[in-house]
């Protein structure tokens, strides 16, 4: 039986119900034996096969659990200003918003009424725009980043990673639309609608950003040259970067 054979019977499996700790074992098995390139041509072909994007997600966590610390690899390996240097260090600032946005909303949920002196709502709309002003790191990988890995066949985790993109930019919108709004709503509804927004970007971009880290970048890495970098480089700087963007001395851009 192929690897991809291999693949598509274990998300057979747990789309059956089968314990999913079992399955778990065997997928690491076969995940330690692919390289971030091979796994996502594997990912691309069974994707073209008719395998839909959110199914092969459903191994996503296991390959990650084995790839922790990627990116903090790939950040070592490469200089300050690199495409994909700056890209993990973008995260890094974008996990910060998350874990931010989580502890407002905690304090926020524990009110009884909208009191537009508490700090939490400043912070909020605050960290609203920082996770919208993302735009232009999502657009950096959608335009310049993806094309390049695709263009060198591996089409399957750019498809989605976009997806992704797509889940979240309304929830991104969401929530500065209630960030501006909250004044006028009434504070029952706005904290349920609240609670919702984050409870899903949270963990959905916090996964997002792990997947690409670990998986997506060090395979980008393997399979663009490194003459080309310079390059893409060029391409992002046309597109522009993110106010929280480090730059190459480590202030921002």
């Amino acid at each position: 039986m192929s690897k991809m054979e291999q693949l598509v019977a274990l998300v057979q499996r747990l789309d059956s119900g089968e314990d999913p700790a079992g399955v778990e074992r065997e997928a690491q098995q076969l995940l330690a034996s692919m390289d971030p390139s091979e796994l996502s041509r594997t990912e691309q072909e069974l994707i073209r096969a008719g395998l839909p994007a959110e199914a092969l997600g459903r191994l996503c966590p296991v390959h990650m659990r084995m790839l922790q610390g990627q990116g903090e690899q790939l950040r070592a390996e490469l200089p300050a200003g690199h495409v994909l240097h700056t890209m993990v260090a973008e995260h890094d600032a974008i996990l910060e918003f998350l874990d931010r946005l989580r502890q407002t909303n905690e304090a926020i949920q524990k009110m009884d009424a909208y009191d537009g002196t508490r700090p939490e709502f400043a912070a909020l709309g605050e960290l609203a725009e920082h996770l919208l002003g993302a735009e232009a790191h999502h657009q950096r990988e959608e335009q310049v980043l993806f094309p390049a890995i695709e263009a060198r066949g591996v089409s399957g985790p750019p498809q989605v990673m976009r997806m992704e993109h797509e889940q979240m930019r309304e929830r991104k919108q969401e929530l500065k639309t209630l960030a501006d709004n909250v004044g006028n709503m009434d504070f029952a509804a706005f904290k349920e609608r609240l609670g919702q927004a984050v409870e899903f970007l949270v963990p959905v971009l916090g996964d997002h950003i792990a997947k690409e880290n670990n998986i997506l970048y060090p395979a980008a890495k393997q399979v663009i040259g490194e003459q080309e970098w310079d390059g893409l480089r060029q391409q992002c700087d046309q597109i522009g970067y993110c106010c929280f963007t480090p730059g190459e001395s480590g202030d921002s851009r």
